[in-house]
């Protein structure tokens, strides 16, 4: 069942997305370099609530474009063609440039089963079996090319199991499986934390972070998505209760809820007080959140950040939305069909362009 409302067509996704992007790029460069001066930034934002808005972006988003794909093979085709170009490229192309940095010659490099292992696993969505390449960042705190890509093999998950959610949806009733499906994610991470606070072990910390633990905030998401008429009509007290769950947080802590109170607060920003077409230069969201990780890595190998951790900073970040737009222009946009949001989002910055009515009669 598609949902329709004015507020779908222009929203505040695109922004909020860079944003999230910005946020983890900021939080992994202090987190890699180590650098006290960035100290301020942890305290002001939190990579967990920026992994976990992304999911519930997802959730809405993903269920819309299921709805709305004329078949099947539309549906994975269109995820396949926004998420897997750009991948591609930013993982061979980290393991192929990243050679002129590794401590091994360039032969025992490019020969090396470090370097095929990364290639097919990190190509599979696999980065947590070979995280590192031969060589490379071995003075770093971290060692790993491309810590962020853990959460793509989440979301390549969740995109397989949508057509199966909404099957069932269909034949047993919505209602009754997203609530079944929330309750059993919630309880999976409930008992992982719980695990990994009595055991010590961090084993379950990393299967709390996996799918059957994240999928509350992507069905967190996808719930709003269908009952949006219903957030459309009682968003003052759904934004006001939301509110009062985070202020209350540091008191009273019901982890239960917070997939529902990040998903109305999300949803919210996004579909209400529209700030314009982001879109319009390019979305550079995903090309940020991929490339960030290996270009702070490579500014902390050459001691950037100990000469000058803001500087450095700045220069990560600058590197970072250069590296996005290249990828948005040269890889990314070249993939998505003609009427694909994305597309015509700067069709339409073009037409707002002076002169450029004319050029299109």
């Amino acid at each position: 069942m598609s949902i329709s409302s004015p507020r779908l067509r222009q929203n505040n996704f695109d922004l909020i997305r860079l944003l999230l992007a910005l946020a983890v790029c900021l939080l992994h460069a202090h987190e890699l370099s180590g650098a006290s001066e960035l100290g301020i930034i942890d305290t002001l934002l939190s990579g967990k609530i920026a992994i976990e808005s992304f999911f519930v972006i997802s959730g809405f988003l993903i269920f819309m474009s299921y709805e709305k794909s004329r078949s099947l093979t539309s549906y994975f085709e269109k995820r396949a063609r926004r998420i897997y170009p750009a991948y591609f490229v930013s993982v061979t192309l980290a393991a192929i440039l990243l050679s002129s940095i590794s401590d091994r010659s360039l032969s025992a490099y490019f020969l090396s089963s470090e370097f095929a292992q990364y290639l097919t696993t990190n190509l599979a969505f696999l980065n947590f079996l070979q995280p590192d390449l031969p060589g490379v960042f071995t003075e770093n705190r971290m060692a790993a090319v491309n810590g962020a890509l853990w959460t793509i093999k989440i979301e390549v998950m969740f995109y397989l199991s949508v057509p199966v959610i909404v099957w069932l949806c269909r034949r047993l009733g919505r209602s009754r499986i997203l609530l079944a499906l929330f309750v059993a994610s919630t309880a999976y991470s409930l008992i992982m934390f719980h695990l990994h606070e009595s055991t010590g072990r961090g084993m379950y910390f990393q299967l709390e972070k996996q799918l059957p633990g994240q999928l509350r905030f992507f069905i967190a998401g996808a719930a709003l998505y269908y009952l949006l008429p219903f957030f459309e009509r009682h968003v003052k007290w759904l934004v006001l209760a939301a509110a009062i769950y985070f202020l209350a947080r540091p008191l009273i802590e019901v982890e239960a809820l917070k997939p529902i109170a990040l998903a109305i607060l999300v949803i919210f920003f996004a579909l209400y007080n529209y700030v314009g077409n982001f879109c319009k230069f390019g979305d550079f969201s995903y090309g940020v959140y991929i490339l960030h990780f290996p270009i702070a890595q490579t500014m902390v190998h050459f001691g950037a950040f100990e000469a000058n951790a803001w500087l450095a900073l700045l220069a990560t970040v600058g590197l970072t939305l250069f590296a996005a737009a290249l990828m948005w222009h040269g890889v990314e946009k070249r993939w998505l069909h003609k009427n694909s949001h994305y597309v015509q989002a700067g069709q339409e910055g073009q037409s707002d362009a002076p002169g450029s009515r004319a050029r299109a009669r």
